[in-house]
């Protein structure tokens, strides 16, 4: 098991060892993340946004810390610290849509967000190998940009301006995919490849998702009450250990 997850991977343009610095380009533009993370922490706090808002700010940050293990060690165990952050906060941020922008209740927040990735989860499964090996694997981001699109529209028609943050996002993302996709076609001509482009785009992406969360993303009454309750009972335990 140990040897899997310590095992060399060789994914992108930039790479041509297993040096810890074999990705200078694709780990320094992780930095991208780590700005808008503390940024996104930064206006949750100004704004009094909540604390779900500002969590999803440290999650941002974490997405980046993944990201640049991976660029670094750039083996199989690093793989998975980019992996679970990123989709974590896919799932966090549709769940922020359903309760903070669209106000809705859990039980038919939890039935949508349920329904909803059943059904891109399968839909990405049906995914043809052809169509993965031509796109370098970036159909797997299926998901995170048909929640961005699908959950835009769906906070739009309640009346928020949240909802168009995703949908600016989802343009976003178009274009930081390109770059993850075209990677190794411009490896000949650029030797430094294009993934560093996916980071810096994507960063901005969580940028704007942030300051949606942030400017539309305060608790309503009963969920501030909610909050504050968490707090009062976190706060107990503590104090009792």
């Amino acid at each position: 098991m140990l040897e899997q997850f310590s095992q060399h991977l060789d994914l992108y343009c930039e790479r041509t060892d297993i040096g810890l610095w074999a990705e200078p380009l694709n780990a320094v533009s992780n930095l991208a993340f780590f700005a808008a993370g503390l940024w996104g922490v930064y206006e949750a706090r100004r704004r009094k946004a909540g604390t779900f808002a500002e969590l999803l700010g440290w999650w941002v940050v974490a997405i980046g810390i993944g990201s640049t293990l991976f660029h670094t060690f750039a083996t199989e165990g690093t793989k998975w610290a980019d992996i679970i952050p990123i989709a974590g906060f896919t799932l966090a941020y549709t769940l922020f849509n359903l309760r903070r922008f669209a106000g809705m209740g859990w039980p038919r927040a939890l039935a949508i967000f349920l329904g909803f990735y059943v059904a891109v989860g399968f839909l990405t499964y049906m995914v043809p190998d052809w169509l993965r090996v031509a796109s370098n694997g970036t159909t797997g981001y299926l998901p995170p940009f048909l929640a961005l699109v699908f959950f835009g529209g769906l906070v739009i028609a309640t009346g928020s301006r949240a909802g168009w943050y995703n949908i600016v996002a989802a343009g976003i993302f178009l274009g930081s995919v390109t770059f993850r996709v075209i990677d190794p076609i411009v490896c000949d001509a650029f030797p430094l490849g294009s993934h560093f482009m996916w980071h810096v785009l994507n960063g901005l992406m969580l940028g704007v998702l942030l300051a949606a969360t942030t400017r539309y993303g305060k608790p309503r009454t009963g969920q501030a009450g909610d909050e504050n309750r968490a707090r009062m009972t976190a706060g107990g335990a503590l104090s009792g250990q």
